[in-house]
């Protein structure tokens, strides 16, 4: 029995010391692949066509409205029933007049079909109207850059989240080996009765410890490479390896300048703002009066739809001034300029936002090379203390449960300038995107 743990145990590490590799891709390859394919990126890029549309609808009222009508109607009502014969022409004066048909007619019906046309000669709205949607068109584009700004940064984190998950595997994977010797060494000196038997039991539990560290990061590193073909929109189920570490140049100049003048949400902001105004013009144009052009041609028939006894035409202009509507049109302008108003502060709060998290971004970077420089550092003595412990247990000067603690110092060491290194990379890319351009330096 326990030799058949031993071997499935084995056989799950074997099964771990092989990685499952998918295809390299390059940070910039990575970027360009969810550009394209990134489900919620191709969303983002829907819903600004669908606004667009919005402007070519708001233009097309420009544009004479022309639809068919097509009625049936029963009555005995008198004044219908006159109607009704003098559309089609069926009026008898002889009989028609007298005053029984007139004030009792007999029920009649009509089929009445009619195409009209509405033409605005003088709308100040449909203007306003216009501008309005290339604002909101404005909007949607700003939104579709903040998506795309935000996919990058997500395949960005994505890809690093790989390269540590990588390197912690390899730091397990250099534990469990190091536990394989401490084992051996451990088994030698108590055969050769220089050894305890609690040296080997304390080898054989770091042993079992490491292994299971080791199936952790393996599958931790499966997981990170499929994410990050989540992230870039690849085939259901793929995954996809790092090439090498993604090198950003040093940010400069003046940042926060920069972020004011790229940043998507500062230009959406700006845009709400543009548009209050264009929205309070919209209430004033509600106090003009409107002209419109009007025509129709009508035919009407006793027994068929679309049937034809006699037919007629209009056309005509009409004027409209609303005087007074109840104050409703004052309270529109008030609403809108208060909506004006309140857009200007959200753009207000929103310049002051980004302009901390630049100096945000500036900080934590300056932080992460000072760490990085500790971490090297420490790693360096690490090693050290690795090496002089070494030198001392093979002289007997040391146990080896120094050694073992020794080296988890230098493991632990490791795992820690891998993640001091990740946070110096992104802290790069942190103040790229706080600046609003990390896309272009990805892609440059």
């Amino acid at each position: 029995m326990k030799n058949k743990v031993v071997l499935l145990i084995a056989c799950l590490l074997c099964a771990a010391a092989v990685p499952a590799f998918g295809e390299v891709v390059s940070l910039r390859e990575a970027v360009n692949r969810a550009l394209k394919s990134n489900h919620l990126l191709k969303a983002a890029s829907l819903e600004q066509g669908a606004v667009q549309e919005g402007v070519a609808i708001s233009k097309s009222r420009y544009l004479p409205r022309v639809w068919l009508e097509s009625g049936a109607v029963l009555s005995s009502t008198p004044s219908t029933v006159f109607m009704m014969k003098l559309n089609e022409g069926r009026i008898d004066p002889g009989t028609d007049f007298a005053a029984g048909h007139l004030n009792h007619p007999d029920a009649q019906g009509d089929f009445q079909t009619s195409v009209k046309l509405e033409q605005p000669l003088l709308d100040f709205g449909i203007a306003t109207g216009v501008d309005i949607a290339k604002k909101d068109a404005e909007a949607g584009k700003a939104s579709l850059d903040q998506t795309r700004e935000q996919t990058a940064f997500r395949v960005y984190n994505a890809y690093l989240d790989v390269r540590r998950a990588r390197a912690y595997r390899d730091i397990a994977d250099q534990a469990v080996s190091d536990a394989r010797e401490h084992v051996r060494l451990a088994k030698v000196r108590e055969r050769d009765g220089v050894g305890l038997k609690s040296d080997q039991l304390r080898a054989a539990t770091e042993l079992s410890e490491a292994e299971q560290q080791l199936i952790s990061a393996v599958n931790d590193l499966e997981l990170a490479r499929l994410r990050l073909n989540l992230v870039v929109g690849g085939p259901e189920g793929a995954a996809l390896d790092i090439g090498d570490a993604p090198l950003l140049p040093e940010p400069g100049g003046d940042l926060i300048a920069l972020a004011h003048k790229s940043r998507p949400e500062l230009k959406g902001a700006q845009t709400a703002v543009e548009k209050g105004e264009l929205t309070v013009r919209q209430a004033n144009n509600a106090y003009l009066p409107t002209v419109y052009a009007s025509a129709g041609y009508q035919v009407n028939d006793r027994n068929l739809p679309l049937g034809y006894d006699n037919d007629s035409w209009n056309v005509g202009i009409n004027l409209r001034w609303d005087l007074f509507d109840g104050t409703r049109r004052s309270h529109e302008k008030g609403r809108a300029e208060l909506s004006r108003q309140a857009a200007s502060e959200v753009l207000e709060n929103g310049r002051r936002e980004v302009a901390l998290q630049v100096t945000e971004g500036v900080m934590r970077r300056r932080e992460a090379a000072a760490k990085l420089v500790s971490a090297r550092a420490a790693l360096e003595a690490a090693r050290e203390g690795v090496r002089l412990v070494s030198l001392r247990f093979g002289n007997g000067l040391s146990s080896m449960v120094e050694l073992m603690d020794a080296e988890a110092t230098l493991n632990r060491t490791r795992a820690n300038l891998v993640e001091v290194e990740n946070s110096d990379l992104r802290s790069a890319a942190q103040l790229y995107y706080a600046a609003g351009v990390f896309l272009t330096e990805v892609l440059r």
